[in-house]
C-alpha cells in the first residue's frame, strides 16, 4: 500500500491560496499571492532540512488547477527540483485527459485514488491542491500531513480544511519553530478521536 503525504503552506487561519506568488490562483479576487515569500528570506538550517524533505523527489498528486501550474513551471526548472520531470504525475481531473509533461497519468474518481494508494509503488505527496486535499481528507485517505504554518492571518481565501474533513487524529511526528515564527510540523494518522472529561 502506498502512503499518501498532503503538504501545505497555511496561515494562522487556515488558508492556502497562491502562497508562491501574486498570479499563483486570484479566483473570487484574493489579493495576498505570494504571502510565503518574505519568510523564505530568513529560513534557518533546521527549515532548510525540512523543506529539503518536503521537495525530496517522489510520485506526486495533484489536482488540475495546481497541476496547471506546475506543469507551466517546474520542467523549465528541474534544476530548482531535481526529479520532478522523472516521477509520476498523478492528476485528479474530470476534464484534463492529456498533458505534454512526461510522465503524467490522469484520473477521474475516488474510486481511482483508492486504487493508486492501495497498488505498488513509492510514497505519493500532495502539494497544495485544496479540493483534491478536501477530497483526500473526506475518504480518509491521507496517511500524513505535512504542515508549514506562517505567523499570519489573511481573513480570506480559500481554506484548507473547508467542508468535507472527518474527524481523525493524528500524532506529531516532528516539528521545528523557525526563528521568524514560521512553524514546521509533520503529523502522521493515528485512529479515531478520543473524548473524555478533563481532570476526571
Amino acid at each position: 500500500m502506498r502512503k499518501l503525504i498532503v503538504q501545505e503552506f497555511i496561515t494562522l487561519d487556515g488558508i492556502m491560496q497562491a502562497p508562491g506568488g501574486p498570479d499563483e490562483d486570484t479566483a473570487s479576487g484574493f489579493k495576498y499571492g505570494g504571502w510565503t515569500a518574505p519568510y523564505f528570506r530568513e529560513a534557518d538550517d533546521a527549515a532548510g532540512e525540512f523543506m529539503a524533505e518536503w521537495m525530496r523527489s517522489t510520485d506526486i498528486l495533484l489536482g488540475r488547477k495546481t497541476y496547471d501550474i506546475f506543469a507551466a513551471y517546474w520542467p523549465k526548472h528541474a534544476d530548482m527540483w531535481p526529479g520532478i520531470n522523472d516521477v509520476t504525475k498523478y492528476v485528479m481531473s474530470t476534464t484534463k485527459t492529456k498533458s505534454d509533461w512526461q510522465n503524467t497519468v490522469f484520473l477521474k474518481s475516488v474510486d481511482d485514488l483508492k486504487q493508486l494508494k492501495t497498488g505498488e509503488g513509492s510514497d505519493i505527496k500532495v502539494h497544495g491542491s485544496g479540493n483534491l486535499a478536501q477530497t483526500l481528507f473526506k475518504h480518509d485517505l491521507v496517511d500524513e500531513l505535512h504542515l508549514i504554518t506562517y505567523p499570519i492571518t489573511l481573513g480570506t481565501g480559500k481554506h484548507l480544511f473547508d467542508k468535507g474533513a472527518i474527524a481523525a487524529a493524528f500524532t506529531l511526528m516532528d516539528s521545528h519553530v523557525a526563528p521568524n515564527g514560521v512553524i514546521f510540523a509533520s503529523y502522521r494518522r493515528a485512529g479515531e478521536v478520543k473524548t473524555g472529561i478533563v481532570g476526571a
